[in-house]
């Protein structure tokens, strides 16, 4: 998602690094997220505080269809209510107890977090699908800069040799999706991923001096 987009859908990982029953941090304009995949596949995030101690629930682990804090075990369901208290377990939690979650959706192997009210569901990728990510220490502007065009507004960079999918992580950094054709052979997956470092390091440069200006 560009810079100074309100409304969007946000890329923030790809399918493929979070499998069923796991839990992994991610990052949109608004803060940090707990984002994490149920035993029975389905996807959910969670801001990424528990309500009890304060504690990452990206820290944490699930279980079922649940995701537990590390800390004391407080278990939370995919709309953010609280399921379980350990030290309580003939309690039933007050409702007033819960995450703030984020609207999530999943298409072509990418995992979107929706931000303010988008309108309809995330972007096509037209035929693309996603090679890997990687997080770059430069703004999304230094990145177009690097690459000599713009992302459009779905945040989706496409340069002469490299297709990128782009959302800002916060201010001075880029979570990078590597895109590539579905058909793409290997030696073209592998000058994907090697131009997009390329293109990473000379961002971060460019970043670097503007900077220093």
């Amino acid at each position: 998602m560009p810079s100074g987009t309100a409304s969007s859908w946000v890329p923030v990982a790809l399918s493929s690094d979070l499998p069923s029953g796991t839990v992994m941090p991610a990052r949109i304009p608004a803060g940090p997220l707990a984002l994490w995949r149920s035993q029975s596949g389905h996807v959910a995030a969670s801001a990424d505080r528990c309500p009890h101690r304060g504690m990452s629930l990206s820290h944490g682990f699930v279980r079922g269809e649940t995701l537990s804090c590390i800390y004391h075990g407080w278990s939370y369901g995919q709309a953010g209510n609280c399921l379980r208290i350990p030290a309580h377990p003939g309690l039933t939690p007050p409702e007033a107890i819960r995450t703030v979650t984020h609207p999530v959706a999943e298409a072509d192997g990418v995992i979107w977090i929706a931000v303010g009210e988008p309108a309809g569901t995330p972007p096509a990728l037209a035929g693309l699908v996603p090679l890997r990510s990687l997080a770059a220490f430069a703004g999304i502007a230094a990145i177009e800069a690097a690459a000599g065009t713009r992302a459009n507004a779905a945040g989706l960079l496409e340069a002469e040799d490299i297709r990128l999918l782009l959302s800002s992580a916060r201010e001075g950094e880029t979570l990078i999706h590597v895109l590539v054709e579905a058909d793409a052979s290997p030696a073209a997956r592998i000058a994907a991923a090697r131009a997009a470092e390329g293109l990473r390091r000379k961002a971060e440069d460019f970043q670097k001096k503007g900077a220093a200006r």
